[in-house]
């Protein structure tokens, strides 16, 4: 049993049922038949005992009269050979019978089913039958008067011994059998209609069984094995729609999250050769300065020594400003940073991150202004890490824009929050590397404007804990825009 399928099993259950109820059925119709025969015989002979009573001379002064009870009841046998009549005294003890010799079984008769049938009650009333102690059946009652007094009963087995014995011939009857294979057949058609209906029912839940082996997370196409939805299984449906409409939701959700996973796992890979790249290139000169100095330590001159350290100075901050961004990176990423939102002045910390960021503007004679109004509302956002998001654009703008080159910082409102721009005079950000501009293998891939870092993927992250996302707006500058917006606080 274990190992059939649902289908089977409901089907083994609904036969096993049915032919339970089958049988159930038969046995009650049996029953019912049987308890109609009982009542009609029953109710049609209720006078059998009254008329037999009073149409003879039974019993005088002296008592019963043997040689009267004896013809009486050999008539009566002759007549309807399924009637036993019995002369009962007032005790119930029987006193008269016509039964061959040795063939009683009982010498008296229960006379609380005679007085039931003498008050009228309801019918079939069921009473002792003396040649078979083992069943009841039904019959007929009367009392026997003699001197004004009542002496005893007349007591009539309307379904004696030989219609015992006719009805146990007829069990094996053509007619009993043609019942019975009628009935049969009548359990037959309703079982074969009965399993086409199982089959039926079940070829959603045998499709769905089939879309669940054959669903691979790799193939959104795997999917279609469920075919399309019927009709109604959008507002509803019973349980097999919505287990199928839950499924391909979930299998959706499922293959989507396995190609992301996918894409950050290709990510990861990409991020790795691109970081190997990025950290060989400056370990490389780094090596090879230090390298230098060492073997050419004495021919140098103090002055060609101090520029081959500034070089081998500048690729060790390269080194570990990577490193940082990876180490910021990963801490974003992994959900251990926590926002710790307060309500502040956005006009009041650009001006401080501008003026960080003065000198080395100034160092390659870039001008770097910041434009915002005077009104401009008051955001709630955490103040260290929007800190980081201004100083990595600017950072990121300053390396990126020529010498006499300006830098813009613009700040204004836009409807419940407050609008950041950024914007430069460099040479902008190719068509290319626009799409996957925010992704960390493209932030340390080689192209024309190389981040050399992951300055604008950690940009990205902050904002998106702050709901937000910075965007790239294009063709407003010869150089690079790029735009955020941050949620200004709740008026008092």
């Amino acid at each position: 049993m274990k190992r059939l399928t649902l289908t089977r099993k409901l089907c083994a259950v609904f036969a096993a049922l049915l032919l339970a109820c089958c049988g159930v059925s038969a046995w009650l119709q049996v029953r019912a038949n049987a308890r109609y025969e009982q009542e009609a015989t029953q109710r049609l002979s209720s006078g059998l005992a009254a008329h037999i009573a009073g149409a003879n001379v039974l019993m005088d002064a002296q008592g019963w009269k043997p040689e009267a009870v004896r013809n009486l009841f050999d008539m009566l046998m002759a007549v309807n050979p399924s009637v036993e009549v019995y002369l009962l005294s007032s005790d119930g003890r029987i006193v008269g019978d016509a039964a061959p010799p040795g063939e009683l079984r009982r010498d008296r008769v229960d006379l609380a089913p005679v007085r039931r049938l003498l008050r009228g009650e309801a019918l079939p009333i069921l009473g002792d039958d003396p040649r078979n102690p083992a069943v009841q059946k039904v019959f007929s009652a009367a009392p026997v008067s003699a001197g004004g007094s009542e002496q005893g009963y007349v007591y009539v087995v309307l379904q004696g011994q030989a219609h015992d014995e006719l009805a146990a011939a007829l069990g094996t009857s053509s007619v009993l059998r043609a019942s019975l294979w009628s009935m049969a057949l009548v359990a037959l058609l309703g079982l074969a209609a009965g399993l086409a209906a199982f089959a039926l029912i079940t070829r959603p839940l045998r499709g769905l069984t089939r879309a669940v082996r054959e669903f691979d997370a790799e193939d959104p196409q795997s999917l279609r094995a469920l075919g399309p939805p019927d009709a109604g299984d959008e507002d509803g449906g019973d349980e097999i729609a919505v287990l199928r409409r839950s499924f391909a939701q979930m299998g959706g959700r499922i293959s989507r999250q396995w190609q992301e996973l996918t894409r950050q796992d290709q990510e990861r890979r990409d991020l790795v050769a691109n970081i190997s790249h990025d950290l060989r290139t400056p370990l490389t000169a780094l090596h090879g300065y230090l390298e230098t100095l060492r073997l050419k330590d004495a021919a140098l001159d103090p002055a060609g020594r101090r520029r081959y350290l500034d070089i081998a100075l500048a690729q060790s901050r390269k080194v570990g400003r990577l490193a940082q961004e990876l180490f910021e990176l990963a801490r974003l990423e992994s959900g251990l940073v926590r926002l710790e939102p307060e309500t502040f002045s956005l006009q009041e910390l650009a001006q401080d991150v501008v003026q960080k960021c003065e000198l080395a503007a100034e160092a390659r004679r870039q001008r770097l202004c910041v434009e915002a109004p005077r009104d401009l509302p008051a955001v709630r956002a955490d103040l260290g890490l929007i800190e980081r998001v201004l100083t990595n654009l600017l950072d990121n703008a300053i390396r990126h824009t020529p010498a006499g080159g300006r830098i813009e910082l613009r700040l204004r409102a836009a409807r419940d929050a407050v609008r950041v721009r950024i914007s430069d005079t460099g040479s902008g950000i190719p068509e290319s590397l626009r799409e996957g501009l925010f992704t960390r293998a493209s932030a340390l891939g080689q192209g024309p404007r190389e981040a050399g870092g992951l300055g604008l993927v950690i940009v990205q992250r902050i904002l998106q804990l702050h709901h937000s996302e910075v965007r790239l707006v294009p063709g407003e500058e010869p150089g690079a825009v790029f735009e955020f917006d941050l949620s200004a606080a709740p008026r008092p």
